[in-house]
């Protein structure tokens, strides 16, 4: 009788799939592979191999063939984002420009911790044929090439140089991307001879395996320390990030809250973690926040800090918070528990909540505390009614927000990334229902915003096919990347995408006058370079690409537009034109260091220097 484990012979490529099929997750007791499948725009470098395996498999794993490889991986992102990371979509690129594109979907990843699985070609192991086609040649390092440039940009990454190689590279991977302290993009840069050769692998190998989300308990003395921190508290202050959601602690940290009276504010990242109307909820904090958090932040003794890795957003390049205040840093990445000399409460924030409750049973913050957070959300909330309110004034983004806010289900999921629209709906939007808030701010991409709308509705799809994915973008993010309106009509997968045109990047022209200078080159009417400004057909465009589309005069014919679109089961576009200068949230905002000119010839410049500078007596020193 032999020992010998029995083994199948299999080329790199098809032995990547075969894994890729057989890992499996449990959520909500119901056993769903991990990989949802993936993006891909097949080249020389990807589709005789991979692409050979990707077609056996293409009923059980979907291959979405995406426009743009940098949209494929912001799809992927919005995928993960919506499923909490407890799946992920795989991109695949060929061997040259193709992969190069990923690099920045690769980089948003990373920045907002997001698993993402890129399969990208590489130059021949053998280098019989060098230099091929796309090679970047290296004339003192030959084995240097254009995928190296992923390994600033991901959590892990490999070249497989043999094939036995796999049976260790795919389990890390895998590990790396479902790992809560160390989750983000994985990259395996395939040769394009490798992908095709064969080896006898072991088929225990592909055996179906289910994988769970580790859970860390923080450390007991941890625990003893930070509830001791707590106790003591005057004002306490819970910040609320997006680990909450990753968790899967929104329950727990209600309750926390709840049972010991702590006002909770939320990070972008953390928006939708309590329903505007809970009595808890002081609002969004941070330099596009709320006044109503950034008045409770200052006072604060002691503040929780849950799932949250601190930007400078969130923390008002670290004015948002008196020096001498105490922060108890509950997270599972070390790095993000320790900042700021903060105590480390390293662990899951579902078991750290309920542990540092039970250590502070019967704790209650101070009422006239409570009933102050109280106070100022309705203070803030009675300027955000006025703010989104249509009025004899200009169309502004927060009327916009308003509109739709109004006649959306509960459950649509909102998504938003760069420029002036991440601020707006951070403090405008009242939140409905639990992690329906998509603000990529992490990385604070343009182009993400179509392409991650096109992802999380084939993530809701899966889970939630009757409710709707809603994209705000501004006319630079549309002009930027938008070819995944395309895709939504392609696959059928709806979106409502609100083009709110304000003639250019009007955010930055904002901070540009801020700062004292003159508009250039941000509004296109300030381009010195463009003789005569015009604006885009935006409806014409969208209808070019398959989509329904119209255009709107104020935000009455935008409501009238959206219930239009909301019954519609196709991809709608609808475009107004907004105010590049009035109707922007005025109020809220924590201060926001940028870096500006010590020297000057404007005087407004000198000024507006001497101002900002002065507000850096307010920041918090640590690491």
């Amino acid at each position: 009788m032999s020992n010998a484990e029995s083994t199948i012979r299999l080329t790199v490529a098809q032995a990547i799939v075969r894994y890729l099929m057989n890992q499996f997750i449990e959520i909500d007791g119901v056993r769903t592979r991990i990989c949802g499948g993936g993006f891909g725009i097949f080249g020389h470098g990807n589709v005789p191999c991979l692409g050979e395996a990707l077609y056996t498999v293409r009923k059980d794993l979907p291959l979405y063939r995406g426009q743009n490889e940098q949209s494929m991986g912001f799809a992927a992102a919005a995928y993960a984002k919506y499923h909490l990371r407890r799946r992920f979509m795989f991109c695949t690129a060929s061997a040259g420009p193709g992969t190069a594109n990923l690099l920045t979907a690769s980089a948003l990843a990373h920045a907002n911790r997001l698993p993402m699985l890129m399969l990208c070609g590489d130059t021949f192991l053998t280098r019989l044929p060098d230099p091929v086609l796309q090679q970047l040649e290296h004339f003192n390092n030959p084995s240097l090439g254009l995928n190296d440039a992923f390994k600033a940009v991901t959590r892990y990454w490999d070249r497989i140089t043999h094939p036995a190689q796999i049976l260790q590279t795919l389990p890390a991977a895998l590990a790396t991307m479902l790992d809560p302290a160390d989750c983000g993009p994985a990259f395996l840069a395939l040769p394009q001879d490798v992908q095709g050769w064969a080896h006898d692998y072991p088929e225990s190998f592909f055996a179906p395996r289910v994988h769970r989300i580790r859970r860390q308990a923080p450390d007991a003395e941890d625990i003893i320390t930070a509830a001791r921190l707590l106790r003591a508290a005057m004002r306490p202050m819970i910040i609320a990030g997006g680990g909450v959601q990753y968790s899967g602690a929104v329950a727990e940290l209600t309750a926390f809250a709840e049972t010991h009276g702590i006002p909770v504010v939320e990070t972008i990242a953390g928006r939708a973690n309590l329903l505007a109307d809970h009595a808890l909820n002081a609002g969004p904090i941070g330099v596009t926040g709320s006044d109503s958090a950034n008045a409770i932040a200052a006072e604060a003794d002691v503040i929780l800090a849950v799932g949250t890795r601190l930007q400078d957003f969130t923390t008002g390049s670290w004015t948002a918070f008196a020096r001498d205040a105490q922060i108890i840093g509950l997270n599972v990445g070390r790095h993000d528990a320790s900042k700021h000399l903060s105590q480390p409460l390293i662990g899951d924030a579902k078991l750290g909540l309920t542990a540092l409750g039970d250590a502070v049973s019967d704790y209650a913050a101070p009422s006239d505390w409570t009933a102050r957070a109280r106070s100022e959300r309705q203070k803030w909330d009675a300027y955000v009614a006025e703010n989104v309110a249509p009025g004899n004034r200009p169309n502004s983004y927060a009327q916009a927000i308003g509109v739709v806010n109004a006649l959306c289900d509960p459950r649509d999921r909102i998504v938003a990334a760069a420029g002036g629209l991440p601020a707006e709906v951070t403090a405008n939007w009242r939140t409905l229902d639990i992690g329906t808030v998509d603000v990529e701010f992490g990385f604070s991409c343009m182009g993400y915003e179509i392409a991650g709308g096109w992802g999380a509705r084939i993530a809701q799809s899966e889970g939630e096919p009757d409710r709707d994915t809603i994209v705000f973008t501004g006319d630079g993010s549309y002009l930027m990347l938008n070819s995944d309106l395309y895709s939504s009509v392609l696959t059928g997968k709806k979106l409502i995408v609100l083009v709110l045109d304000n003639g250019g990047f009007a955010v930055i022209n904002k901070l540009q006058n801020n700062t004292g200078n003159e508009s250039f080159n941000t509004l296109i009417a300030d381009c010195p370079t463009v003789p005569q400004p015009f604006c885009v057909d935006f409806e014409a465009h969208a209808r070019a690409m398959g989509a329904n589309a119209e255009t709107v005069a104020n935000p009455a014919e935008l409501a009238e537009a959206f219930i239009r679109a909301k019954a519609s089961d196709k991809t709608c576009v609808i475009v107004m034109q907004v105010d590049p200068h009035d109707g922007w949230t005025t109020e809220g905002h924590a201060w926001w260091e940028v870096g500006t000119p010590q020297v000057s010839d404007s005087a407004s410049v000198r000024e507006k220097h001497a101002e900002i500078e002065a507000e850096r007596s307010r920041q918090r020193h640590g690491v």
